[in-house]
């Protein structure tokens, strides 16, 4: 694997969440020095002054090449690659202000998973959206089954990017590449981008699933079956059905449905184990995802009318306070069917 890197690639990383952290700390470690843009004060003089971001990722040291910074404008300007990880209801904010600074030749990866609630639009959409001018070969997308805690670990660890254009794919597969983090290129941003944002909710209703303490076979059922929505989803958007069976479809989903480091996982547990949404999203520094793009998903599958009962029932419980113990219910007694619909 040829890993070199190029001494004058200048990159800026917008996002210290914890996967914000993570990458910008993985290219940091490959050598590059970068500027992190940083909303929250005391996470900036964290990194800054003892090279570690306590609120997302204790414990762990950050490679000294990360520059941590309040200042948006400074961090895109005059780069030739900017990597966005801020949750999906902030893109479309902190995108309309990166707009301004950020360079004609600037390539933009986003790493951020989530379909906006409004608009229905992927994290590429919306940046498509903001950044107008932005052309297809200046833009990607990155995904797959990749916890930052296990990524700064230097687990192996693999992902795909995504591009229409080739060419900027396998540029940003080579930028990010390491011996323990592999990049698979890939041209089907769509694909790519419904697997990472639709598992969360399906990592949600898995949670659940486990808090009620159904058992493995549940929960197996629950994931299989919440493949097919993602599917069906995305073969009425234009994806390619092997994204969906791959890195960013099935790897992701079976990563966020079973690991314990999963926060959408985490908050379905608790909701099955009786507890409230608003007292669980209290306690939460960190964003579950799932717990937005569930209503995403609710309308943007009744828009383009395609069945998503898992999704249905999700929505219900995160939005109306349904039982979830009704919601099982009714998904398992639902007209039985034929399988491969």
């Amino acid at each position: 694997m040829n890993t070199d890197i190029d001494q004058d690639l200048k990159i800026g990383v917008v996002g210290a969440g914890s996967w914000g952290t993570a990458l910008a700390n993985l290219l940091g470690c490959k050598g590059y020095p970068l500027d992190l843009w940083v909303f929250e004060p005391d996470v900036c003089r964290q990194i800054a002054k003892q090279h570690e971001n306590k609120v997302y990722l204790p414990g762990i040291t950050l490679s000294p090449n990360l520059r941590p910074t309040n200042d948006l404008e400074a961090v895109v300007s005059g780069k030739d690659l900017v990597l966005v990880v801020v949750p999906s209801h902030v893109m479309r904010e902190t995108t309309q202000r990166m707009a301004q600074a950020i360079g004609s030749e600037t390539m933009v990866v986003s790493a951020s998973k989530g379909i906006e609630n409004k608009t229905h639009l992927t994290m590429s959409g919306v940046i498509r959206e903001t950044l107008t001018g932005l052309g297809d070969d200046r833009l990607a997308v990155i995904s797959g089954p990749s916890f930052a805690r296990e990524v700064v670990r230097k687990a192996p660890t693999v992902v795909t990017v995504a591009s229409r254009s080739l060419a900027t794919a396998e540029k940003v597969q080579h930028v990010f590449a390491t011996p323990y983090f592999r990049v698979y290129s890939n041209q089907d941003m769509m694909g790519v981008e419904l697997g990472g944002a639709v598992k969360n909710v399906i990592a949600i209703a898995a949670g659940v699933i486990d808090g009620l303490g159904l058992g493995l076979n549940t929960r197996a059922a629950l994931i299989t079956r919440g493949l097919v929505e993602i599917q069906r989803l995305g073969k009425r958007l234009g994806a390619d059905q092997r994204t969906l069976a791959g890195i960013a479809g099935v790897g992701d989903l079976i990563l966020t449905c079973t690991g314990d480091l999963s926060r959408n996982h985490t908050v379905g547990k608790k909701i099955g184990e009786g507890l409230k949404l608003d007292d669980i999203l209290s306690e939460m520094r960190m964003v579950a995802e799932g717990v937005k793009t569930a209503k995403s998903v609710y309308n943007l599958s009744r828009k383009v009318d395609v069945e998503m009962p898992i999704c249905r029932e999700m929505y219900r419980i995160l939005y109306e306070e349904a039982s979830p113990q009704e919601a099982v219910y009714r998904l398992m007694t639902r007209d039985l069917k034929y399988e491969l619909e």
